[in-house]
């Protein structure tokens, strides 16, 4: 019986180790719409010399890609779903992995829907946006079990066997122009990826970039004024500029050099935030 005993604690013990998170394991969590989910088609320069520092939590299975949900890749895009493009989330991590110690890895979480309002990742109301959406955008939903927020949530915590949760990235508006009671929708989601991860926002920033800039001719543009307003409503919140980002010709999306300068400027606030400077342009 004792030996039985010693041998059961041994095995927990060996478990617990194989779950226990790296505190130098930083995990971020993306969503919003198309140019989260990544637009932008992927160039070569985007592919090549992803430093493996960089990973992403797998969100679907990508069979042709060899990689399987639940799952750490190097964090070569694509980082959502298997036939998405460059997001932001690229070059923000790239830019992380540029500037912070060696000792220091990061991971991307990506569960981000295009087209959708904000309002599908609302946790308990997404499922009467989704009954009236179109099918295409059902069938996105889909790949994340019809529940975006949930599964956002689920690779969350999955992550949190690994490392520490650092932040939260947004990229939504598009589809909710002029939409007075944005930031307290957003506020909501926040709170609740708070509340359900157990986490502590004050240390646990959200970042939001602007849409396709006026000076681009965002089709958009307006939105950004109201996106401005978010550190209103969410306290440990920050808006990333996206002056100077180059659009695709629809004006709704970023282009692959976009959004390789939006993401960097993602990666260079949450630097700041995290109390380290930009040493190293070069992007790795």
């Amino acid at each position: 019986m004792k030996l039985r005993l010693i041998a059961a604690t041994c095995l927990t013990l060996l478990s617990l180790k194989s779950f226990s998170q790296d505190k130098n394991f930083y995990i971020f969590i993306c969503f919003g719409q198309s140019n989260m989910e990544g637009n932008a088609r992927v160039e070569a320069e985007d592919t090549t010399a992803v430093n493996s520092r960089f990973q992403v939590l797998q969100a679907v299975d990508c069979g042709d890609r060899g990689r399987i949900k639940d799952n750490w890749y190097t964090a070569v895009p694509p980082l959502a779903r298997c036939t998405t493009g460059l997001t932001p989330a690229d070059y923000f991590g790239r830019t992380l992995v540029a500037n912070l110690p060696e000792k220091i890895r990061i991971g991307i979480i990506n569960v981000s829907v295009a087209g959708a309002k904000i309002e599908v990742f609302e946790k308990d109301t997404y499922q009467s946006y989704l009954a009236t959406a179109p099918g295409w955008m059902k069938g996105i939903a889909a790949e994340y079990g019809g529940n975006p927020y949930a599964r956002l949530i689920e690779l969350a915590i999955l992550a949190q066997k690994s490392g520490i949760i650092k932040g939260v990235l947004l990229h939504q508006g598009e589809s909710n122009p002029n939409d007075t009671l944005w930031t307290k929708k957003v506020k909501g989601i926040y709170d609740n990826l708070i509340r359900d991860l157990k986490l502590k926002p004050k240390k646990v920033p959200l970042l939001a970039g602007e849409l396709v800039n006026a000076d681009q001719g965002g089709a958009c543009a307006a939105m950004n004024k109201i996106i401005a307003t978010l550190p209103q409503t969410v306290a440990n919140s920050y808006v990333i500029s996206s002056a100077g980002c180059a659009s695709s010709p629809d004006h709704l999306h970023f282009n692959a050099a976009g959004c390789r300068l939006l993401g960097k400027r993602y990666g260079e606030a949450m630097l700041s935030l995290l109390g380290y400077k930009l040493s190293d342009t070069t992007i790795h």
